[in-house]
């Protein structure tokens, strides 16, 4: 087997490669020196099979997430598919907005992406999975000429993910998920509320109690950055 690094991180190192002659995409966690060598062993392997487990789960409730081809706790290294088309939906909503100068225009482009992400975060919270790092960073734009809009979105990145019914941990997946697009994406506050309409539509049975906690959250937020 070949590897290529095409990125790396403060987490760890992306490598194009293959797996049992299939193109993949491997992902290697950084051993952390400043940790207990026994606690970031521990904490690595538990943050590669929560990133199996949730793609599994994703996948079996017919949410788009990359397949995992092989996990190797000894060495780090997740190898799953490659999504060698797709952009992130950061970079599709920069790109957007870059591209159009009538506002209006731009919020007509990005409502359908919006509706998508909303819906699958929804149905990923009816089937009690939480993401724990949603962020724009971490949805994948991947074309596909079949799909609706022609791109299908793709949710990654699942090391702090988690299987919870509770409402408080949704309700912190959507506060983490507003406070990350308020930051990226501070001139279009718009999209946050179009996710979370569509998220309400789709999140099942629990909708509000999961809403009324993401308010308690977003509160608890605000008065902490208020007191500093």
């Amino acid at each position: 087997m070949t590897a290529d690094i095409i990125k790396q991180g403060a987490e760890g190192r992306l490598y194009l490669g293959d797996f049992k002659g299939e193109s993949c995409l491997i992902k290697e966690r950084f051993v952390k020196k400043y940790r207990h060598p026994e606690l970031d062993t521990q904490i690595t392997r538990q943050r590669m099979k929560a990133e199996v487990k949730a793609s599994s789960r994703c996948l079996a409730a017919g949410i788009l997430a990359p397949r995992i081809l092989h996990s190797d706790l000894n060495t780090h290294k997740l190898y799953m598919e490659y999504f060698g088309n797709a952009q992130t939906a950061k970079k599709f909503i920069q790109n957007t907005v870059a591209a159009e100068s009538d506002e209006e225009k731009v919020k007509e482009k990005l409502l359908g992406l919006c509706i998508r992400i909303g819906a699958i975060i929804g149905q990923m919270h009816a089937n009690n999975i939480i993401h724990g790092d949603l962020t724009t960073s971490n949805i994948l734009i991947n074309p596909n000429p079949a799909a609706k809009n022609e791109y299908d979105v793709i949710l990654i990145d699942f090391g702090l993910s988690h299987y919870n019914q509770g409402a408080e941990d949704k309700g912190v997946d959507l506060y983490v998920l507003e406070r990350a697009l308020l930051s990226t994406h501070s001139e279009q506050k718009y999209i946050f509320e179009y996710i979370l309409a569509e998220y309400r539509r789709n999140c099942g049975k629990d909708e509000e109690v999961v809403i009324a906690k993401f308010d308690e959250v977003r509160a608890r937020g605000r008065k902490r950055t208020m007191i500093g």
